[in-house]
Parts: structure tokens; C-alpha cells; sequence
């Protein structure tokens, strides 16, 4: 049986018959060896065909489709035009050997030639690879090179390139650096207390937030200068008038140190510090919220930004977290208790992560881990949806995030929750419902001026013509039509509001009323003046014959 031998490369498809195979042996060993030598390997491999690419764009499209396990329709042309015909009812005695077994499958499925991929094939397809400028002529020295290096720069821009919208690398940098931020506001802020308490200890008992506490510190500055005047500042400082009077009847009698100026003003300006660190990090929550809504906006409706950026960044990606069941879900982040348990023959852990959720919270003891898997199951799944899911909605998110109420309501008070096939219908339906929603608008006003445009023209006659086929002057033409419409017009008022009072429906829709009045009015008009036209015909006829006579 002979061998035909795929290869791609980057300046086209060539396509080599393997012929002699009986000298080498089908020895991977054998081949392997001989694979080096050119003369002994191009004897047994010779290049059947060869179809270049159009262009490096070409060459891109054709590398990720076979990337891909996927037939382009050129190279099923390329296969079907080289390759021998098969008669219909035989066996064809040739096969293909590929380097990628999707691709070989892809391609018995669409046209029925015979592939294998194996050892053999590959020792063949690496000697190929290996001498594949000396199989084609013309060639010159350097441009398989550069069209190697231009394709592998486009393949791998191509992979690189991602959304802007979903990039959830910068959720993962968000939340490592809001982590890093609590932390140290927290001990900054305990410093500020710390440094200012020797000169104004009781401030620590009045005010607890530790943002609020550095902003008086920073106002207040030197406690022997605070008086009575500034109530109204500090009271716009504190939010509070009754603590501000609090605050500046403690200065008159505090027992703290005095501090000299120059220690005053290091404590105002690390307070300062601390306080733009704490708007800093209000606007990275604000910018977090904003990622997470972009890139997983079911993970973030139904657990929340935080807790849904935290498992995106313990687990890598958000394509790596939608690779993870619900069990794996469950315990992530709490990796060093599951081997601990699994090492002593403990009890696991319930929970990791998703502990921070208020579903956990807001569950009994005894329904914690029940709670958990549950919500571990619909966070997998709302995280495959957010990662597969090419439009951005949040109603999966809110569907399963009623589920998990619902669990909450069984578990409490055993109200039977609905079933999740259900749940998950009325949520496409609500997708559905919002898509065509926004595209209905456009065509109604397309249809609406289509139908004035029709009847426009229906209304005004090209000319009146008289009993005796003459026209009017343009003058008089004028002033007959105007008291024509004005006359037509009124007689179709009185005609038109009896019948509908009569009836007592009105026949006329909000949206079309307009169209439908002017079509009956076009109508009328048609009727009305046929009979003009008509006599004058006639006439005209009659003149004719009374001549032909």
C-alpha cells in the first residue's frame, strides 16, 4: 500500500510519496537512522506535490486550522486533486500519514481517504522537515527561513491576542494588590494612632474608623489650638456635631504630651499618606467591580466581585477555573487543611474560599457544608458560562443566584425549591427576550416610512382633466385642487366618525393609525376620480368613432 506524507509548511502544503519502504524496513529504529542521510532518504521520499499559500495571511489561517484539528477547504482541494481517485465500492490502495491525529480524523470524516499517525510517520515527517528546501526547486537560500520566522510571529501574536474587555490577569493583579492595600492601611492606620496618642490620647475612644481617625488628626493638628471656633470645621470633618463638641471638650482636658512643630507636621503628612491610600483603594474596589462585571458577570452576580475575583486569582485564570468541578471548587484555598486531613486521616475541610460568601454566613451550622457544595455547583457552572459565553449578560447569575435562595428557603423552612432545567430555560428566555428587544425598534420606523412614502404620492392626481379632455390652466388647477381636498377632507371626517361611534370601536392603531387613514383617504380619492377619467375616456372614444365613421 503506498504512503502519501502531509506536510505543512510555512510557505504551503507539500505533499511526499513514500515509496521503497521494504529497504528501509518499517522500523522506526531503521528510519530514524537513515533519516539524517539525504541520499539514502530521498530515494525512498519523494515530493509528490506542492500547493503554496497565497499570502502570510493565508498561511496564519491555514496554521490555526491545523492547529485545530480542522480541513480548510483548500487543502481538501489540494487532497482531492493530487491524491489517486478512489472508485466508488473499493478500498483505496494508498493511505495519508499527518502529523496531528485530529486533523487525520477531520479529514477520513469529510472525504473518506484512509490517515494514520504514528511513530513511523512522524520519524518520516521529522526527515521531511529536515531536507524540505532540497525537495523543492527554485528555492532560494533563506526564504523558507524567513517565512518560518514571519508565521511564527503572526502565530503567536494570534494567540496572544486576546479581548481588551476580558482580560482576567488584571483581576487577578486587582485583587493581590486590594489584599496588599488592607493590609497596610491597617497597620498605617494603627501607626497614625499610635504616634498621635502620645499628644492626643483620647481621641482614640471618641473616634474608631481608622480613615476618620486620620483625618482629625491631620484637622486638628496641635490640640491646644482647638477651640470653640472650629466646631463648624471639625463638625464637617466628623459628620457628627455632638462628637465634635466631644472631641474638642476631651482637647481641653487631655492628658497627652505636647509635641514641638516639626513633630506635628511629620504626623500630618502620614496621615495624609494614609488617607490617600484609603481613596486609592476605594477607587480599585470601583475598578474591580468594573473587570469583574466585564469579565465574569454571573460569577460576580452570584457570589459577589471579591469572593469571585479571589477564585479567579487562587485558580490562575478564568479559563482554569472553569476546568475545575465543583468539588475542587469547593475546597480551593484551602489546600494546606485538605493535606493535613488527608495525612492524619482527618476530617476535610468543608469549605475554602467561598466561606467569605454571605450564603455560608446566612446558613445553619449543621447546613454549612451542605450549603457549600451546593454553592460550589453553581459556581462552576456560572463561571463555564462567563468563560464560553461570547455576550455579556448577568442573567444566569441572578437565575442561579435565586437557586441558592431558594436552597437557603429549604434548608430553613423545607419550601421545595424549582428545578434547575426550568430555572435555566426562563434565563435564556430573559437573553432571548433582551436581544430581540433591541432589535425590534429599527425596523418599525423602516416600515412606517415605507408605507408614508407609498402613500404619498396616491394622494395628489397628476392632472385633472375635465368632462371635455381638456386640461386647466396651472392657476386654476391649483385653487380646483385645494377646494377639492378641502371638500374630500370634510366628507370623509362625517363619514369616518359615525362609524366608528356607531360601532364604538376605534379602528385605528396608536402606532399605524396615520398609514391606515391616509391609505382609506388615498382609497376614497381613487374612487372619486375614476369616474372623471372614466367619462372623459368615453368621450374621447366616441369622438374617435363618429371620425372613423
Amino acid at each position: 500500500m503506498a504512503l502519501y506524507i502531509l506536510y505543512e509548511s510555512a510557505s504551503g502544503y507539500g505533499l511526499l510519496l513514500a515509496h521503497g519502504l521494504d529497504e528501509i524496513g518499517q522500523n522506526t529504529e531503521a528510519v530514524r537512522s537513515s533519516v539524517t542521510d539525504l541520499n539514502r532518504f530521498g530515494k525512498v521520499v519523494k515530493l509528490a506535490a506542492f500547493s503554496p499559500f497565497d499570502s502570510a495571511l493565508d498561511a496564519l489561517n491555514q496554521c490555526n486550522a491545523v492547529s485545530e484539528g480542522q480541513m480548510t477547504a483548500e487543502l481538501r482541494n489540494f487532497l482531492e486533486l493530487t491524491l489517486p481517485k478512489v472508485k466508488e465500492g473499493k478500498k483505496p490502495k494508498f493511505s495519508l500519514g499527518v502529523a496531528e491525529p485530529k486533523l487525520g480524523s477531520h479529514i477520513y470524516e469529510v472525504t473518506k481517504i484512509p490517515c494514520q499517525s504514528n511513530e513511523f510517520v512522524l520519524e518520516l515527517l521529522r526527515g521531511v522537515r529536515m531536507h524540505f528546501d532540497k525537495f523543492i526547486e527554485n528555492l532560494k537560500p533563506g526564504d523558507l527561513e524567513k517565512a518560518q520566522l514571519g508565521l511564527g510571529h503572526s502565530y503567536s501574536r494570534a494567540k496572544v491576542k486576546f479581548n481588551v474587555n476580558r482580560v482576567d490577569n488584571m483581576v487577578i493583579q486587582a485583587i493581590f494588590l486590594l489584599d496588599t492595600l488592607d493590609k497596610d492601611i491597617n497597620s498605617f492606620s494603627m501607626r497614625v494612632r499610635e504616634w498621635y496618642s502620645w499628644h492626643f490620647p483620647e481621641l482614640a475612644k471618641i473616634v474608631n474608623d481608622n480613615y476618620l481617625y486620620a483625618k482629625v488628626a491631620k484637622y486638628v493638628e496641635d490640640k491646644s489650638q482647638l477651640s470653640e471656633d472650629k466646631l463648624d470645621g471639625l463638625t464637617d470633618v466628623v459628620g457628627d456635631e455632638d462628637k465634635a463638641k466631644e472631641i474638642i471638650e476631651a482637647a481641653k482636658a487631655s492628658m497627652g504630651q505636647d509635641l514641638s512643630p516639626i513633630d506635628l507636621i511629620n504626623v500630618k503628612q502620614f496621615a495624609q499618606r494614609v488617607m490617600d491610600l484609603a481613596e486609592y483603594r476605594k477607587k480599585l474596589y470601583e475598578y474591580l467591580v468594573t473587570k469583574m462585571n466585564d469579565i465574569a458577570p454571573n460569577l460576580a452576580a452570584l457570589i459577589g466581585e471579591v469572593v469571585g475575583a479571589r477564585l479567579i486569582s487562587h485558580a490562575g485564570s478564568l479559563t482554569n477555573l472553569a476546568k475545575c468541578p465543583s468539588s475542587t471548587l469547593q475546597i480551593l484555598g484551602a489546600e494546606k487543611a485538605l493535606f493535613r486531613a488527608l495525612k492524619t486521616r482527618g476530617n476535610t475541610p468543608k469549605y475554602g474560599l467561598i466561606f467569605h460568601s454571605s450564603f455560608i454566613g446566612r446558613a445553619s451550622t449543621r447546613n454549612k457544608g451542605r450549603m457549600a457544595r451546593y454553592l460550589a455547583n453553581k459556581c462552576s457552572i456560572a463561571s463555564r458560562i462567563d468563560c464560553f459565553l461570547e455576550k455579556n449578560t448577568t442573567s444566569f447569575g441572578e437565575k442561579l443566584r435565586e437557586q441558592v435562595e431558594e436552597r437557603l428557603d429549604f434548608y430553613d423552612k423545607g419550601v421545595a425549591p424549582r428545578k434547575n432545567i426550568d430555572v435555566m430555560k426562563s434565563a435564556i428566555e430573559t437573553v432571548q427576550s433582551k436581544d430581540t428587544e433591541m432589535d425590534v425598534d429599527e425596523p418599525s420606523t423602516k416600515k412606517s416610512k415605507k408605507k408614508r412614502s407609498t402613500v404619498e404620492p396616491e394622494v395628489e392626481p397628476a392632472a385633472i382633466v375635465n368632462g371635455d379632455g381638456t386640461e386647466e390652466p396651472k392657476t386654476e388647477k391649483k385653487k380646483k385642487k385645494k377646494e377639492k381636498r378641502r371638500l374630500e377632507e370634510e366628507a370623509e371626517h362625517e363619514k369616518i366618525e359615525p362609524a366608528e361611534n356607531a360601532n364604538g370601536v376605534n379602528r385605528f392603531n396608536t402606532e399605524d393609525g396615520t398609514a391606515k387613514r391616509k391609505k382609506k383617504k388615498s382609497k376614497d380619492k381613487d374612487m372619486e376620480d375614476f369616474p372623471v377619467r372614466s367619462e372623459g375616456k368615453k368621450k374621447k372614444k366616441k369622438l374617435k368613432s363618429e371620425d372613423d365613421e
